[in-house]
């Protein structure tokens, strides 16, 4: 009699425990079902894709020529030219300082002209030469410029200098008889952190003079 009692006050808990093990079994099935179907995988195509079309981009070469000599480079198109420098090419006179052409740093000359090679793309080169500071002289015979900022003892940190004598290379090539003034100019929207505005100035009429420039 009393295990009868004790069954029959046990069986709510049993029903319970049955309808909570179904439930559990039925919204399992749902979940296994959810997984295995195909509609509920994210579709990769979209993905594959995109990297296959990066991967082609980078396998597609693109011919610079850098100091007078043509390289081919495996870098995407919209690649920053001083990064091809720098990374592949291991030309580091160009340094990064700002990334958004303000600074000059990165100053490097496309035919002549003064150019920031953070922002301008290796696609967008083309034809044009590029011209770094490694490719206006050497340690055993450094260019004018070189030598007069050297003189000069122009520099401090350093991290300016590409940018100046680049852009005083294209003065140079452009104004064979540059005054105090054109050399300002010219220089003003290269930044110098160390403040060594007056020693570079001297070392570009330095360098004209000894160019036989002035």
């Amino acid at each position: 009699m009393g295990a009868r009692r004790r069954s029959d006050a046990l069986r709510p808990l049993s029903d319970a425990l049955r309808t909570a093990f179904g439930r559990h079994k039925t919204a399992r099935k749902g979940l296994d079902d959810r997984v295995a179907s195909t509609q509920d995988v994210p579709d990769l195509t979209d993905v594959g894709a995109a990297t296959a079309d990066r991967l082609k981009r980078i396998a597609m070469a693109i011919s610079l020529k850098v100091n007078g000599v043509v390289h081919s480079v495996a870098a995407e198109p919209d690649t920053p030219l001083l990064y091809v420098l720098r990374n592949d090419l291991e030309l580091n006179g160009a340094k990064f300082g700002c990334g958004l052409e303000q600074c000059g740093a990165c100053t490097v000359l496309l035919d002549g002209v003064p150019t920031r090679s953070c922002v301008r793309a290796i696609q967008d080169i083309g034809q044009q030469e590029v011209t770094t500071i490694e490719g206006l002289g050497t340690v055993d015979k450094p260019h004018p410029l070189q030598q007069a900022f050297i003189d000069e003892q122009a520099a401090q940190c350093g991290y300016c200098i590409n940018g100046m004598i680049m852009t005083a290379k294209e003065l140079l090539d452009r104004i064979p008889h540059p005054t105090e003034a054109d050399v300002r100019a010219t220089l003003a929207p290269n930044l110098c952190r160390c403040g060594t505005h007056n020693r570079i100035v001297r070392a570009v009429l330095r360098a004209a003079q000894a160019n036989g420039k002035t």
